[in-house]
């Protein structure tokens, strides 16, 4: 089996057992929102800035924690927290913060019993590996989290697309959105 091959089998293996009622409650959460903030650090924080690109294109309000031009969260706003294994410090105080001032979370992890799910409001549970190789995670033979990481961009793009289908943007609605400065 060549690695593209490998790759896929992994992901179709993690995909096949994400909880699809789950990933429409995410759309629903997106919706429901003011505006999006999303935050991740490494790879992880690479697949939520794509996301965040992606929601914007459809024409939702979105900023990335941690930018210059992120405003402050308010009322109505609705975070977007990724971390595999739940436990990165720097999304966790976010997602803590993020709640104190009463606004929801969405943990997308690996871990179910993490410090990230505990404090989010709804789970998007990824059972992919992650760099920690805990109990419960699918197996992988690519390094570090990188199944997560692909899993999760899947995902993301598959909300995007029912989002997109819901509110019927199509491919020029959302080609208007993107940069022509290039």
């Amino acid at each position: 089996m060549n690695e593209i091959e490998t790759i896929l089998k992994e992901m179709q293996a993690v995909l096949q057992q994400v909880i699809r009622a789950s990933m429409e409650h995410a759309v629903d959460l997106l919706q429901a929102g003011e505006r999006i903030f999303v935050v991740g650090e490494g790879r992880s924080g690479l697949m939520g800035k794509s996301f965040a690109m992606r929601l914007m294109h459809l024409g939702l309000t979105v900023y990335v924690v941690g930018e210059t031009i992120t405003p402050a969260l308010e009322k109505g706003d609705v975070l977007v927290a990724v971390s595999g294994s739940g436990t990165t410090k720097s999304v966790c105080m976010v997602a803590q913060k993020t709640r104190e001032l009463g606004c929801p979370v969405l943990a997308v992890t690996a871990n179910l019993e993490s410090e990230l799910a505990k404090v989010a409001t709804h789970v998007l549970h990824i059972p992919a590996a992650t760099k920690y190789r805990r109990e419960g995670e699918l197996a992988s033979v690519q390094p570090l989290g990188s199944l997560f990481d692909q899993c999760v961009h899947i995902l993301f793009d598959a909300i995007c697309l029912s989002y997109a289908t819901r509110h019927t943007v199509d491919h020029q609605a959302a080609f208007s959105k993107h940069s022509n400065l290039e």
